[in-house]
């Protein structure tokens, strides 16, 4: 019996030539996919490793991550078109194909979104020096949802199920949805609010009415400051967004005034020589400016004077630390001149 006479030969519904041809594509798309996998995968990994560019291992890594169960039904999807099986294996078969379709379709645009929340989020720690992207990563945790949703919103369409009933019951239990986590979406959007106009970030010292401190995490509902009392506080984003932050890390330069007093009998010739001193300390400072110091007014008990500086620095622990240097060089210097600074004090005379 030669090949000619066997291939029209009939079993279950085909012809053996029939049959041949399904075997063939599905032998070959598995054939191809396995080499496609083992061997130019393997060597784009390679390749990949040499450039700078982080943008095709990205890719290289979504394609490697369609596991070996979908090149099968994707073998077996095209080789039943060279058959006449079932209608119900059919079905089966494309309903296989098109959720595994679906699902690999909804995972490589999932990782595509880990790609892009992660480079924005290095882009932030490097260009701003936030380590805090807590709303960019929930961003992106939020577009995955709504992608599988749109997933299997697509495979239903695909099946021929009418989901246009679906859309609009979203719709409407989206409305009550939000009506009844109003609270909760309001300080959701305020987190969106203070992630792209930016009036805080982590790190900064911040005034929130009668309360300040450092912001320590930046969340999606709430944000953390430790205060300088050492207790944290946790507040709204909401209430963040709807009050008046004064923000020190933003100052590019703090003015800072401050007044001391020197006693009455302190001699003419050396009430001339304090602002010349205190500019002298305030000048060895590298972070200070000077900018005046002035006999101001002759108080109840002092001569008092009033100094200016600036400091090129928001930081508020630096400006202490500036202050306080700036202090005892004055202290010091009063100290080596006899200077005596004032306190409260009264004289009271007595005539006989």
């Amino acid at each position: 019996m030669d090949l000619n006479s066997i291939l029209p030969l009939v079993y279950y519904g085909n012809t053996v030539e029939a049959w041949l041809y399904a075997v063939g594509v599905f032998l070959g798309i598995a054939i191809a996919s396995k080499i496609f996998k083992s061997v130019i995968i393997r060597e784009l990994h390679v390749l990949s490793k040499k450039t700078k560019n982080d943008l095709d291992d990205f890719f290289i890594q979504a394609i490697d991550a369609i596991r070996w169960p979908f090149f099968l039904i994707l073998g077996l999807y095209f080789a039943i078109d060279w058959v006449v099986i079932e209608p119900l294996a059919v079905t089966v078969i494309d309903v296989v194909f098109i959720a595994s379709a679906v699902y690999y379709g909804v995972r490589s645009v999932q990782r595509a979104i880990d790609y892009g929340t992660h480079k924005v989020a290095k882009r932030r720690e490097v260009k701003d020096h936030v380590s805090d992207n807590a709303v960019v990563f929930f961003l992106g945790n939020l577009i995955k949802i709504f992608m599988w949703m749109f997933g299997l919103l697509a495979f239903l369409a695909f099946m021929g199920i009418n989901i246009t009933p679906m859309l609009a019951g979203l719709g409407i239990g989206g409305i009550a949805i939000g009506f009844a986590l109003q609270g909760v979406l309001g300080d959701l959007f305020a987190s969106f609010s203070i992630y792209f106009d930016k009036p805080f970030q982590k790190g900064d010292f911040i005034i929130i009415g009668d309360d300040m401190g450092t912001v320590e995490h930046i969340g999606v509902k709430s944000t953390r400051i430790r205060t300088l009392q050492g207790q944290e506080l946790v507040v709204s984003n909401r209430e963040l967004t709807e009050t008046r932050i004064n923000n020190y890390k933003k100052m590019e330069k703090r003015r800072t005034s401050f007044s001391f007093g020197v006693t009455y009998d302190t001699p003419t010739d050396k009430m001339k020589k304090i602002p010349g001193i205190v500019k002298a300390v305030i000048d060895k400072s590298k972070l200070a400016e000077f900018d005046r110091a002035h006999f101001k007014n002759f108080g109840d008990f002092s001569l008092n004077f009033e100094v200016v500086y600036y400091i090129d620095t928001g930081d508020y622990a630096k400006y202490m630390d500036i202050q306080q240097e700036i202090n005892l060089g004055i202290k010091e210097h009063f100290e080596k001149e006899k200077i005596e600074m004032a306190f409260p004090t009264q004289t009271i005379h007595l005539n006989k």
